[in-house]
């Protein structure tokens, strides 16, 4: 309907070279339904639809074949075939329509990205501005991104992200967010931390001089809206998974802090390790003593400095001084140390999987 109140339809109009052999085509392969058809004595246009779509078929019309693509987890649709052409020239492919999460095998490296480097914000989703934090992404198995919202409200849509796992962690202001069956306005503040199991609806409300860091595995994910669902949508169901996982909202004020994988530091849990069944483990660490060589062997380490600074030394590496701001991921089997740290240090650590095991040298 129009903002008048009028009915609105809208078509997708294809050229057709041969408008008789398409109808059985759209009708009977493809499963659709002839709306219209003119004229009765010699057809040379007709409507179908399905599947979402109206499609207006005329022959009379010249221009390129077109693409149509169909999503269905039919393996029998269309006789099964994922491409065909129709005998006008319309060119169709068939494709899932929930194809399972392709997690790519992770490219090992050691990556250093300090802020003073100068490294691009660039304007993303919903007016937010994106650091990158691995450029090379590990070979597309995660992206970690620092980002910056604008002050006041935030032109969001409930929507859902088709990933394995996402963190959001906040470094700086506050954000408030709805999530699915998880009742009123969530405020996540520095310190403090979401996870977003996979395909949990949630949208942004409104922050004030928020920075969040945010980790998704793997790199390229899809995001969708959901048109239909209203938040908060009344619901409260703490112990809800979605693929395996609860929505954690954890209060940094809260944690408590307790000895750490690295002797010389101590470090609070965020649960997410227990909540995601090990997919992943959130550590804020911080110093307490010298810190030794060590190597750990899982497959991502992740690190982001949120106050403070330390050097990071690694084997055949000249040293790093890192300091707000600044992140880096340690491979595995790599000899590292966390050195010089400041008093007021204080390190965010992302692995997958969860507490990696870590050998001190």
């Amino acid at each position: 309907m129009s903002e008048t109140g009028a009915e609105v339809r809208a078509e997708i109009l294809l050229p057709t070279s041969d408008l008789r052999a398409d109808l059985p085509f759209f009708t009977k392969t493809l499963g659709m339904r002839m709306d219209m058809i003119y004229p009765a004595d010699n057809p040379a246009v007709a409507v179908v639809s399905g599947h979402g779509m109206r499609l207006r078929l005329d022959a009379e019309v010249a221009g390129p074949s077109a693409v149509l693509r169909i999503l269905t987890d039919d393996a029998a649709f269309a006789g099964g075939a994922r491409s065909l052409t129709s005998p006008g020239g319309t060119r169709v492919e068939v494709d899932e329509l929930n194809p399972p999460l392709v997690l790519p095998k992770t490219e090992h490296a050691f990556v250093v990205r300090r802020l003073a480097d100068q490294a691009p914000w660039v304007i993303g989703r919903a007016g937010m501005e994106y650091r990158d934090l691995i450029p090379t992404r590990l070979g597309g198995a995660m992206i970690a991104s620092h980002i910056r919202v604008p002050d006041g409200p935030v032109p969001d849509m409930v929507h859902y992200h088709k990933v394995g796992f996402q963190l959001i962690f906040c470094v700086a202001g506050w954000v408030d967010v709805l999530y699915e069956d998880q009742g009123d306005i969530l405020r996540i503040e520095a310190g403090d931390c979401f996870i977003q199991p996979p395909c949990i609806r949630h949208r942004v409300l409104e922050s004030e001089g928020v920075q969040v860091v945010e980790i998704g595995v793997p790199a390229e994910h899809v995001t969708e809206i959901d048109h239909e669902m209203l938040l908060p949508n009344g619901v409260i169901n703490r112990e809800r998974e979605w693929d395996g996982q609860r929505f954690v909202h954890n209060i940094g004020a809260g944690g408590v802090f307790k000895p750490y994988r690295i002797p010389g530091f101590e470090a609070r849990d965020t649960t997410i390790n227990e909540n995601t069944k090990g997919v992943a483990s959130v550590m804020v660490a911080r110093p307490v003593g010298e810190a030794p060589w060590t190597k750990h062997s899982g497959d991502i380490l992740f690190g982001f400095v949120m106050t403070g600074a330390m050097t990071l030394e690694g084997e055949g590496k000249e040293p790093y001084r890192l300091e707000v701001g600044d992140a880096f991921v340690i491979p595995p089997g790599m000899a590292t140390r966390y050195a010089e740290a400041t008093a007021d240090l204080q390190l965010l650590e992302v692995s997958l999987p969860g507490n990696p095991p870590t050998q001190v040298l």
